[in-house]
């Protein structure tokens, strides 16, 4: 009974975030709409004319869609690698957090190949794809990569989600009726009995597991599509294990993000308190490290080896994007260290603070990766126009990037609005837990 009890407590607790719309939220929305509108008539303008509308021409054939894409599909498997490494902790804190990165993880997965769509002058003949895929090619194992990690994500975030909408199901009778009949089929049927409880646990279990292997593979067939490419600057034996170490740094960061507009905004102090942000601005810190190791080496090696091409490239990088290089390698890597090095300085703000920073610099970063590159290949175009050469982005292209993250911040608003962002069924278990071994939980907390 007093389980009955806590459980309409917490629905109780957690109502105004399901049902309540403020008008602070009412003008977020619109305006997020508003972004998502005018990205829509960006595309009709893109596929009425063509790509001449952009800024990608004979030698930068590829632009900022493809560095959007890199961004959302490396934050969606660092947000797979956290949520499965999380599962197998047992520690009460990780219970704010999971949601979060779970959500993450699927929208990111969903929004990033839509920028490859955009890329792709031909849509008309996408399902070659799928009909007629070469298996020497690593753009055919990246497809079968990021559709095989989607569905398992999803899977996973489905799992995780059960309990609360059986909770949801129970305790929500002053809900509208359409509310209850979708927590009724999304739940199948649970009711926390201790069996079903067992064969949730196994099943979510193995699929976290599952989904660290699949991010890692993932991204690393995503770094071969640049490192098997005879690119100056892209042919490199490290790009893998740099790109997973990239993907771990941008997510960690857009995670500190979220807690912060999330904590603030929906008032979670009580759950999301700054033992989180402290937990992960160490990490950040660690992964800024390695990071910055990994970018000193691949520019140290290519300015050392005194080959032409890489030469070429390292004039372009300092010439014409000199200010963005020393964003994106110096400040976006050298000031969350400096911030997050000094225990006085790891504040909730200053924390948050050094996330934006990094997450910047790393977008910055892939820019870096992909247009310059682009812009010194081994046989230039002779006797072109600098437009033709030299890549610059239309308002269509960063209307549609903005309208992607809008979109990704409307879809996040909108789960919100299906299930709490803190979930019920785990806290419920960590009280259960606290009833049976009180000691042990006390001192995790400590």
């Amino acid at each position: 009974m007093d389980l009955e009890i806590r459980k309409r407590e917490l629905v109780k607790e957690f109502s105004p975030m399901l049902k309540k719309s403020t008008k602070t939220s009412k003008i977020w929305i619109a305006f997020l709409i508003a972004i998502i509108l005018v990205g829509v008539v960006a595309f009709i303008i893109q596929a009425v004319k063509g790509h001449e509308v952009t800024g990608m021409r004979d030698n930068v054939v590829w632009g900022i869609y493809i560095i959007n894409f890199i961004f959302f599909v490396c934050l969606s498997y660092s947000g797979a690698f956290i949520s499965g490494i999380l599962h197998f902790f047992k520690t009460p804190w990780k219970n704010s957090v999971m949601r979060i990165v779970e959500i993450i993880t699927v929208l990111s997965l969903i929004i990033g190949p839509i920028f490859i769509l955009l890329c792709i002058g031909r849509l008309d003949r996408l399902h070659y794809l799928f009909l007629y895929p070469r298996i020497q090619s690593p753009i055919t194992w990246d497809i079968i990569a990021i559709l095989t990690d989607l569905i398992g994500c999803f899977i996973y975030l489905y799992l995780t989600f059960i309990p609360d909408f059986a909770i949801l199901r129970d305790n929500s009778k002053k809900a509208p009726a359409w509310r209850q009949k979708l927590y009724k089929k999304l739940a199948i049927g649970y009711y926390d009995t201790p069996t079903q409880r067992e064969k949730l646990h196994k099943i979510t279990r193995t699929m976290s597991a599952m989904i660290i292997a699949l991010a890692i593979i993932a991204y690393s067939v995503l770094a071969w599509i640049f490192s098997l490419t005879l690119q100056p600057g892209w042919n490199s034996s490290i790009f893998a294990p740099y790109f997973i170490v990239a993907g771990l740094y941008s997510g960690i960061g857009v995670i500190i993000i979220a807690m912060y507009l999330i904590r603030k905004f929906y008032h979670l102090e009580h759950y999301i308190r700054k033992i989180h942000f402290i937990g992960a601005g160490v990490i950040l810190l660690v992964i800024s490290l390695l990071f910055g190791y990994f970018t000193f080496s691949e520019y140290f090696s290519r300015w050392f080896s005194h080959k032409t091409h890489d030469v070429n490239l390292l004039n372009t990088l300092f010439n014409r994007y000199f200010w963005m290089f020393i964003f994106a390698n110096y400040i976006g890597v050298i000031a969350p260290i400096i911030i997050l090095f000094f225990k006085k300085f790891r504040t909730i703000k200053s924390i948050t603070f050094a996330a934006v920073i990094a997450v910047l610099g790393l977008w910055f970063n892939r820019y870096l990766i992909i247009v310059p590159t682009l812009e010194t290949p081994y046989l230039p175009i002779q006797d072109s126009r600098p437009e033709f050469i030299h890549y610059s982005a239309t308002w269509i292209e960063w209307a549609l990037s903005f309208a992607g993250v809008a979109a990704f911040i409307l879809f996040f608003i909108l789960i919100m609005r299906l299930v709490p962002i803190i979930p019920m069924s785990g806290i419920i278990d960590h009280e259960r837990e606290q009833k049976r071994h009180p000691k042990n939980l006390t001192q995790n907390q400590k």
